[in-house]
């Protein structure tokens, strides 16, 4: 396993937000973290990465206890893309390159180099490598956040809505990505999402939550209408499309 998630517990100005979460992520999985807005996804991703301390339960990354490591050793082994980038008077290249700081002792190293040259073609960022990304849209700065997170080459990933600011072909590309990044370098991915479909089309697993809690833990195929109508409080539909499931709502 690649991540170990143990009764983790959260509270916030005294109120329960994560109520015991367990659940384990495989080398090469990807699994999709689903809830309507304020269910804990966020915090959830934060406590694993040690940015939020539980009040209770342990995260273990291939059996380190991530929540008594400093945090140069969680970036070596986590990569945290958050919902929101700031943008700073910086190049595209520069913002990238400073996800391999984990990895850098006293100068970047060729191998450095080329490591951040292979995320800027993997985004098809080329043309604006030495761009500002003050001077870039939302998507175009979700995506650099993700070369970063691409660069630290940690064994888990944590992406809090990825294709967040994105146009419908980017979500799809930005996914894709994440999806061969996982399968190709047997990392682990969890990533918070809106979009239903997009959840069902990519993810291997899918944890929805509810109360705090983790309502159900299932494959895409097995993802019915009940379990959605549940979580989210809507009736919907699911059909496939070529072999897609597709969530309709009535």
């Amino acid at each position: 396993m690649i991540l170990n998630v143990d009764g983790i517990r959260f509270r916030y100005n005294g109120q329960p937000v994560l109520r015991g979460m367990t659940f384990n992520v495989r080398k090469g999985e990807v699994v999709a973290v689903l809830g309507p807005n304020g269910v804990g996804k966020t915090t959830l991703l934060r406590c694993i990465n040690g940015i939020l301390k539980p009040s209770g339960g342990a995260v273990f990354v291939e059996n380190d206890n991530v929540l008594k490591l400093d945090a140069m050793a969680v970036a070596r082994r986590i990569g945290y893309v958050a919902q929101r980038q700031n943008a700073a008077k910086i190049t595209v290249f520069d913002a990238i390159l400073m996800g391999r700081r984990p990895h850098i002792r006293f100068r970047v190293s060729d191998n450095d180099l080329r490591i951040v040259d292979g995320a800027i073609k993997s985004l098809h960022l080329e043309k604006l490598a030495m761009r500002h990304i003050d001077r870039m849209s939302g998507g175009e700065l979700q995506k650099v956040a993700v070369g970063r997170a691409l660069v630290q080459e940690a064994r888990l990933l944590l992406l809090d809505e990825p294709t967040s600011s994105l146009d419908l072909k980017n979500q799809v590309e930005i996914l894709k990505l994440i999806r061969h990044v996982a399968k190709e370098h047997e990392v682990g991915v969890v990533m918070t999402l809106h979009d239903l479909t997009m959840a069902l089309r990519f993810a291997d697993n899918c944890l929805f939550i509810k109360d705090g809690n983790i309502h159900a833990a299932v494959p895409p195929k097995e993802v019915t209408a009940d379990i959605i109508r549940e979580v989210y409080g809507i009736m919907v539909d699911i059909h496939r499309h070529n072999g897609i499931p597709v969530v309709i709502p009535q």
